[in-house]
């Protein structure tokens, strides 16, 4: 079963382990509920200790590409990416770089979302987005909740479970998109009360249009820090 995997050196780090492995499921090609050789027989096949090939492992199921099963031993597992990273960010020791690069990813998802969202939006998502709208305050507190809850719902509606979990991957940016406009004021010419009214009565590059001038401020920031 183990044929395939190229031995190395006794001296080699868990590293080098899993980029041998990583290379040995490929070129098996491996699925989800394969089971892979035991620690011993991989330890064996790569010429290193055990204790090595279980470092490896566990970066692994870490990752969530194996998994233990009862009376079947470890397997290849469908990995959740997302979640994965998201148990990795957190937004207390995240540089101003990250923070920024990952506030610049929600830019391109929500200018994005619009063909997804005018294929699947329903008169009750609507609805919803439109009560959300309405209870706009002034305030950090409150103005964080609405942008959530406001775009937590856009993610939504566009159907897609991996565009849902990436909404709650970036939540840690919000904050930071705070600070930003405390120390420039950022108002976009077009709210979610108009978003709201463009995808009720408007078409996809309507709202594109319009979603891009409610971002448009913090593209405009990005212009004048390049």
């Amino acid at each position: 079963m183990v044929e395939g995997i190229k031995p190395i050196g006794a001296k080699s780090m868990a590293e080098q382990v899993e980029l041998s492995l990583r290379d040995y499921f490929a070129k098996k090609s491996f699925k989800p509920g394969d089971a892979i050789p035991t620690e011993l027989e991989l330890a064996a096949a790569l010429g290193v200790s055990r204790n090595v090939v279980r470092e490896a492992l566990s970066r692994f199921k870490m990752l969530g590409i194996i998994e233990s099963k009862k009376k079947v031993g470890m397997i290849i597992s469908n990995p959740d990416i997302v979640g994965t990273f998201e148990k990795v960010l957190n937004p207390t020791i995240m540089d101003t770089a990250t923070l920024q690069d990952l506030f610049e990813l929600r830019l391109a998802l929500e200018v994005g979302i619009a063909d997804l969202l005018f294929i699947r939006k329903t008169e009750a998502d609507i609805d919803e987005l439109e009560a959300i709208a309405a209870n706009e305050t002034r305030g950090d507190f409150f103005r964080i909740s609405n942008e959530i809850a406001f775009h937590g719902k856009l993610y939504e509606m566009t159907g897609n479970e991996t565009l849902k979990n990436f909404q709650k991957l970036l939540l840690p940016i919000f904050g930071y998109v705070v600070k930003l406009e405390k120390e420039k004021q950022v108002s976009g010419k077009v709210s979610h009360k108009d978003l709201v009214k463009l995808l009720r009565k408007g078409d996809k590059e309507a709202f594109k249009k319009g979603m891009l001038a409610h971002l448009q401020p913090h593209y405009d920031r990005l212009k004048a820090h390049r």
